[in-house]
């Protein structure tokens, strides 16, 4: 578990200890950012759902993952939801470690992020990276990547540069999330062989039938946890509004849940998360201690207003 630093944790602590008042005007507008991912746009969902009923405008920018962080160093994003930890070591060395990035609070826990395989592939014996290369011509000595600059392509590209398990001569196929997994799809129609990047939450886990490789911890990690981060400063500009981000926890069953609804129900997500937080209104109290609308009013009542 990546150790969060001293001047994280005092300000969390802070955060914690006292009740966020109203945020200055401009603090707005939340600036926040998407890579493409499932479970990202699942849990932008929720926070849009919440600052907006807050009084709030919300402002998602769809972006490589460099460029995320770029944008948090420079101030162009407020906040980001998704610092998956192992998977993202390089860049919080790069940034948060040299303190030009905040990580402001975990947001979940027990997430897995490495190379999977269909079921069928599993039984065939390859259950381990170690496997791979017994079946290379199986897998047409591919292994299926997501987005370009994605921090889990560029730790496959090193396993293949490095010549790791024996794979120097394998390649790797970057694509979009959507690109990957429609390949997946017609590699288990015709149950042909493929490795894919495969984690959890998201509905992968529900709709195929799936394991993870082991034998890529040095790389990927095992079990691992996802932070919020915010631009340097942040939490001080805005107390209110980064009240709020510490205090937002989720569950892979409460992501898989909601990106299950999406798929299975070809609703966006903010319905689908609107229709989650509405069954489920336990969660509210703990996600508003201590925070208020813009305008210093009820939150909790803020928000049931607009469920």
């Amino acid at each position: 578990m990546q150790k969060i630093s001293a001047a994280v944790l005092a300000l969390a602590l802070g955060l914690g200890a006292a009740t966020a008042h109203a945020d200055d005007a401009q603090c707005s507008t939340v600036k926040m950012a998407d890579p493409g991912w499932s479970d990202i746009a699942t849990t932008n969902a929720i926070a849009r759902l919440l600052l907006e009923s807050l009084g709030y405008q919300v402002k998602i920018d769809s972006l490589a993952v460099p460029i995320i962080y770029g944008g948090l160093k420079d101030g162009r994003v407020d906040a980001f939801l998704g610092n998956w930890m192992p998977a993202h070591q390089g860049f919080h060395d790069k940034f948060i470690a040299k303190g030009d990035v905040q990580q402001l609070s975990r947001n979940l826990e027990g997430t897995e992020f490495t190379l999977a395989v269909p079921d069928y592939v599993w039984n065939a014996g390859v259950k381990d990276f170690a496997d791979l290369q017994k079946h290379a011509d199986q897998f047409d000595k591919k292994l299926y990547g997501i987005g370009a600059g994605a921090p889990a392509n560029l730790s496959l590209k090193e396993i293949i540069d490095q010549n790791q398990f024996d794979l120097g001569q394998w390649k790797l196929v970057e694509s979009s999330e959507q690109a990957m997994l429609a390949q997946v799809d017609r590699a288990v129609k015709k149950q042909q062989f493929i490795t894919f990047l495969g984690w959890t939450p998201h509905p992968m886990n529900v709709k195929l039938k799936m394991h993870y490789l082991t034998g890529g911890e040095k790389w990927f990690g095992s079990k691992g946890q996802v932070y919020t981060l915010t631009r340097k400063g942040y939490a001080q500009a805005c107390p209110n509004t980064a009240k709020l981000l510490s205090n937002l926890t989720f569950t892979l069953d409460m992501e898989n849940s909601i990106m299950a609804e999406v798929v299975d129900k070809k609703v966006s997500f903010d319905e689908a998360a609107k229709a989650w937080v509405k069954a489920h209104p336990e969660v509210l109290e703990g996600w508003l201690a201590g925070v208020s609308t813009q305008s210093g009013g009820d939150a909790l009542a803020a928000v049931k207003d607009k469920l």
